[in-house]
Formats: C-alpha cells, structure tokens, sequence
C-alpha cells in the first residue's frame, strides 16, 4: 500500500496559561518531525509543553508566515510529499485569521490527509461568549490604521449586521484597542449590541456584552491585551 503523507494543523496556546491538549492529539503527532511553524521559539515551547520528552534535536522547523511566497511554498512540497508534518502558529489555530491555507491547499493538490486537530481559537471562544448568535457570523480581521477608512467599516459592518442578522467579528492589536473602541463608540448606534473579549484564556480574560449607550456608561480603558470586538 502506497504511503500517504498527513499534514497536521496544530493548534497553540492564545494565553500565557497555554491549554489543556487532547491526549489524542499528543499521540497523533508524535512521530512528526517536520514543522512549518509561524514562530519558531513558541513552536518548540508547545512542543514540550505536549510532551516534555519530545526530541525537538532531531525536528526540521521551517518558516511559514505572511511573509512566505509562493516559491518558498513549491520548494515545501517534496517535503511534505516525503513524510507527514505539521503546521504550528504562532497562537490559535492555523488557517484562522494565522498562516496556513496555502499549504494545506498545496497539500490537497497532491492528495495529502489533513488532520485539524483540537485546540483554542479565540474567535471561536469569544463567539461562544458572547450572546450574539453563531449561526450566521463573519470574520473582519483587523479594521483599517486609517481613522476615516476605520469608520466607514465600522458603520457598513452595523449595516450589515442588521439587514443580514450577521454577527460581525474583528479582531485587533493590544496597542490599538482604545482607539478601535473609541471609534465603535463613535460611530455604532445606541441600540447596536457589542461584545469586548480581551485576553481569551488568560489571566486578564474579560469578555462583556452591552449596548453601545451602556458601553459609554461604562466608559473604562481598556487595556492593552490581544482583543475581540463583535457587533450584533
């Protein structure tokens, strides 16, 4: 019987606490030794953080980022052919709003298994948290550096979250947060409905749901940790 090359899609830590891995997942990729990873110092972390024995000596790391090309990718492909392998984020799951899908869309051209294995996803979790509704949902990414861009956005994802009934989620950088939500607090309506999750997981985790006239009642800084904003 001919092999069949796995690339498994390896979740991270999103906090500080790291997480709870699922034994399954640890057995799974035990025998990997090939990883395409975002970064190398918190791949090898997770790594012996699964398995405090896991030979990191005798593993080949490579770089897969938002900087990597399309030719980086073809030299990846014999690789993967040979043997299976994995790809670790930086944080969260790989292919959500991190690096990924363009290996493992090479992967399926050349009719490789992939394995996603379980692990945190702070849209996912926040979602969850939030009271809005996960039937009908999208993922903005990050809102423009630009002020006026910024409100444009911020009141066509209003829109569409009231003609469409679709939860808009957008994530943004611990530094830009208070300017992100003076905007939202700018520019959404009084009735509109939104959701604050800050540091998912973690020591400082704080996820809140309110409308926008109680979120200016509420009127506190928000601090500079990895955020969640959702509109419904």
């Amino acid at each position: 019987m001919k092999f069949m090359p796995r690339l498994f899609l390896i979740p991270n830590s999103i906090s500080e606490r790291g997480f709870d891995a699922d034994p399954n997942a640890v057995s799974a990729i035990a025998h990997v030794r090939l990883f395409f990873v975002e970064g190398l110092k918190s791949a090898r972390r997770l790594l012996k953080q699964l398995n405090p024995d896991f030979p990191l000596q005798e593993c080949l790391f490579l770089d897969y980022n938002e900087h990597t090309t399309s030719a980086q990718i073809k030299e990846y492909v014999p690789l993967l052919k040979a043997q299976d392998s994995g790809i670790i984020s930086e944080s969260g799951c790989p292919c959500i709003a991190d690096p990924g899908v363009d290996l493992v869309l090479a992967a399926h051209q050349h009719n490789m298994d992939i394995i996603p294995l379980i692990g945190p996803s702070s849209i996912v979790l926040a979602l969850m948290a939030s009271g809005l509704g996960g039937q009908n949902f999208a993922f903005n990414g990050y809102l423009s550096k630009d002020a006026k861009e910024r409100a444009v956005k911020i009141k066509n994802l209003e829109k569409r979250a009231k003609q469409e009934g679709q939860t808009q989620i957008v994530m943004e950088a611990p530094y830009r947060n208070q300017n992100v939500m003076d905007d939202l607090l700018a520019h959404l309506d009084v009735k509109t409905l939104l959701c604050v999750a800050l540091d998912i997981t973690g020591k400082a985790q704080f996820i809140r749901t309110k409308t926008m006239q109680e979120w200016r009642n509420f009127n506190v800084p928000l601090p500079k940790k990895p955020a969640l904003f959702i509109i419904k």
